[in-house]
């Protein structure tokens, strides 16, 4: 387990780097493509953390779907974990993802993004600036603990073209597996 670290990331209100990468269904998606605000996240398919937050994930994934576009990222190095390769990522969108799950074998977006840890989300507005980093929830070291959902308020926040009250939230989760 590791906690994020801002400093590392990109800054609320910068523009997001675009990516183009190959999704579970594969297409070959670009952030720029997609218009009106965003979720991005970085995420796995082996991480408890992931694991435990996934159906809270995907409830608001379906909560704003045509409002929002939803877009998870697994970065991890699949030759150290294979149930992250692209082949596992095929086999969990089969039983239905309410986002885009998106390969990143390069780690060049998890890079270009800061990213550091599973779940780890970014909120965008419109413009694809980052109105929001952080966690899911109000809980900050194991997701059944719940409380406030401070992606939700983002989420919410943005749609009504206002700035979230709460702009960053520190994650504790796995680590992204970062290439030998």
């Amino acid at each position: 387990m590791i906690t994020s670290d801002f400093s590392k990331s990109l800054a609320i209100g910068s523009i997001a780097p675009d990516f183009e990468l190959r999704s579970t269904s594969g297409a070959t998606v670009r952030l720029s493509a997609s218009s009106g605000p965003a979720v991005v996240f970085f995420t796995c398919n082996h991480c408890p953390y992931v694991i435990g937050w996934e159906g809270r994930a995907q409830a608001l994934a379906k909560a704003f779907a045509g409002r929002v576009a939803w877009f998870g990222i697994n970065a991890n190095d699949a030759a150290r974990y294979p149930d992250d390769s692209f082949e596992r990522m095929v086999e969990r969108a089969r039983g239905g993802l309410p986002y885009t799950y998106l390969h990143d074998p390069t780690q060049a977006t998890a890079h270009a993004w800061g990213a550091q840890v599973t779940p780890e989300f970014f909120v965008l507005d419109a413009q694809h600036r980052v109105a929001y980093h952080g966690r899911l929830d109000a809980s900050h070291s194991h997701p059944a603990a719940g409380g406030e959902n401070l992606l939700r308020a983002a989420i919410e926040a943005v749609l009504a073209q206002r700035q979230p009250t709460v702009t960053e939230a520190s994650i504790e989760g796995c680590s992204v597996k970062w290439l030998a």
